[in-house]
């Protein structure tokens, strides 16, 4: 299969646009992963959240105590910070519109899925982008194992998988506070993050690498520690390695996540789910133990391993097998009318609400709210439903009438939006439009413009 800009935009970036840039071949798209990790388009870490998490500590307290005024400050509270959360989304979505490419954006989208992670509590509801921030986006050229202990020990993780409520049997906390063993964390990071289902581990090596996971605690001011005394005491033995001691420490968690990152199952479910997300429900074979391969001759070199899916002429078929996503849908969309970034990053949160995070609720996707820690589905006919298509015709036919009063001439967009994908079906839609704002719906509705 030929290398083709177009394919390369729309299957691995963001799409095609007035501002996208046509690279020429896959050594330029790997490229453009490291130009584009910086963008002005900010979000911030879970650290500067810290004062308002303090906050909303007091106020619950402080409702619990009956004190006059403090549920009324709660909410407030909280309707503050879900308003920031809304800014946030508005700069991921300015980011996706904004890059050259977009296979850095892309690629944080896979990764944060992959590491899901939901706010369970209503305080911490809007703090998953913070997590992407931390965990996701700094790691997305570098080692997987890194990463992956990124994940692991970021507060949103520890906090969505229940490990604060962890303590090791016959640990000095289990004595105090009567509390047992929780194997949530445990059980994703080998079923999900690293080995994936059917990989070679067992309900003996859940529960060995929850014991070691167990020093995990929030302290009072709220940063993720580790405390000896809340860890398992004497060593454990995962995968058939043992680690640690008499007495629990956090040297020996990260020695278990670096030797699970290298294991060649690991190797194996990563390289199946990037084939996966961005190739076919049903990869090639020969793809998948491409990328396998790659990963365990490079130590699990997230940059190696991307260069490894490109170079594959199964990444280059010419058909289109995977359904965008109702994220990837409206960033698209903008991308392809040319709205400005800035003027999406400076929306106000009731125009976010409504102009995007609502439609794609009815398109099937809650924004940062997945069912559970597998994350999204992958295959097209979760997203491509008759009451996902009428959401994604009801926003094509009249978001982008809102966003653009002058809005493009049909066959220009479908020709900008598609470039060598356009098909004669929605090129005869497109000239046959009685108005542009139909026009303009129909291209964007249309099967070629759903798939990448």
């Amino acid at each position: 299969m030929r290398f083709d800009p177009d394919i390369a935009a729309i299957r691995f970036g963001t799409g095609l646009g007035p501002g996208a840039q046509l690279v020429d071949g896959p050594g330029a798209l790997l490229a453009s992963v490291a130009t584009e990790g910086a963008s002005p388009h900010r979000i911030p870490g879970f650290d500067s959240q810290l004062d308002d998490l303090r906050t909303a500590r007091r106020l619950r307290h402080d409702k619990q105590e009956g004190k006059a005024g403090a549920d009324e400050a709660l909410r407030a509270h909280r309707r503050q910070m879900g308003e920031r959360g809304l800014t946030w989304f508005a700069a991921r979505l300015a980011r996706h519109v904004a890059a050259p490419v977009g296979f850095a954006e892309r690629l944080e989208l896979f990764w944060a899925d992959h590491f899901t992670v939901v706010g369970k509590r209503a305080d911490a509801r809007a703090l998953g982008a913070t997590f992407t921030q931390d965990a996701i986006r700094p790691h997305l050229t570098g080692r997987f194992a890194d990463m992956l202990r990124a994940a692991v020990e970021h507060p949103m993780m520890l906090a969505y998988l229940d490990q604060f409520a962890s303590v090791g049997e016959g640990s000095r906390a289990a004595e105090r506070s009567g509390r047992g063993l929780n194997e949530n964390l445990a059980r994703e990071i080998l079923e999900l993050h690293t080995l994936g289902v059917g990989g070679a581990y067992d309900q003996r090596d859940v529960r060995e690498l929850a014991k070691l996971l167990a020093g995990y605690a929030f302290s009072k001011e709220m940063q993720v520690v580790y405390r000896p005394g809340r860890g398992t005491p004497g060593a454990e033995v995962i995968l058939g390695r043992r680690y640690g001691g008499a007495k629990p420490r956090i040297e020996d968690v990260h020695a278990a996540l670096e030797d699970i990152a290298a294991h060649p199952d690991t190797a194996r479910h990563l390289a199946r789910k990037l084939a996966v997300h961005f190739i076919s429900d049903t990869p090639d074979e020969g793809l998948v133990a491409h990328l396998a391969a790659r990963y365990r001759d490079s130590d699990g070199d997230l940059t190696a391993v991307y260069a490894a899916l490109l170079e594959h002429p199964a990444a280059w078929a010419p058909r289109a097998r995977k359904a965008r996503q109702p994220i990837e849908f409206i960033s698209a969309s903008l991308r392809a009318l040319g709205v400005a970034p800035d003027e999406i990053a400076g929306a106000d949160p009731k125009q976010i609400r409504q102009g995007a995070l609502q439609p794609m609720a009815l398109m099937g996707q809650r924004w940062e709210q997945p069912a559970g820690p597998d994350g999204w589905p992958e295959q097209p006919s979760y997203w491509i439903t008759p009451q996902g298509l009428a959401a994604r015709l009801q926003w094509a036919m009249t978001v982008p009438a809102l966003l653009r009063p002058a809005l493009p001439d049909p066959r220009d967009l479908a020709r900008q939006a598609l470039g060598s994908r356009l098909d004669a079906e929605t090129k005869f839609a497109a000239r046959a439009a009685q108005t542009k704002w139909e026009g303009v719906g129909l291209v964007l509705a249309s099967p070629a413009f759903q798939m990448r």
